[in-house]
């Protein structure tokens, strides 16, 4: 079966029914929790992005009090999992502010968590990655953004 191009779908959509793109969108919404997921956040928190920032910091800091600090091999996973959560709400918003945010917050966590990240390379470079991440967003941003951004990663380096 040969898949249809964007623009296809698109002309189809626009003959349909509301009722019609109404059970349809249903009916991909129950296919994938993902679907579910973004579908919730485009019509619920897509509104109000200060606030599912918050939200996910949130979260983010309720996975970093539960991680077991006690085994490295327990932290990384759990730090990889955190990562994986946060990145996924990255892609739902689609905005480089919230990708800054979030990630700039997932890498104080880490600083600040007393994990001893540096002394693990898996870890160090999980944590180097990121930071390389959030300065090639930066970089995408107007200049007043990057010098206020700049500053919180000056922070992160020491």
């Amino acid at each position: 079966m040969k898949t249809a191009s964007i623009a296809r779908i698109k002309q189809e959509l626009n003959n349909l029914s509301q009722k019609q793109l109404i059970d349809l969108c249903i009916r991909l919404i129950k296919y994938k929790k993902e679907n579910k997921e973004l579908t919730g956040y485009l019509l619920f928190d897509a509104i109000d992005e200060d606030e599912f920032i918050d939200g996910v910091k949130a979260e983010i800091e309720i996975q970093f009090a539960e991680i077991n600090q006690n085994k490295m091999y327990f932290a990384r996973k759990s730090l990889r999992k955190i990562l994986r959560i946060t990145n996924k709400y990255i892609k739902y918003s689609g905005q480089k502010t919230t990708e800054i945010e979030l990630l700039l917050f997932f890498c104080t966590k880490l600083k600040n968590s007393g994990i001893a990240y540096k002394s693990v390379d898996s870890l160090n470079n999980l944590y180097l990655n990121q930071l390389k991440k959030i300065k090639k967003t930066i970089s995408l941003l107007h200049e007043d953004l990057q010098y206020d951004y700049q500053l919180e990663i000056d922070k992160l380096k020491v």
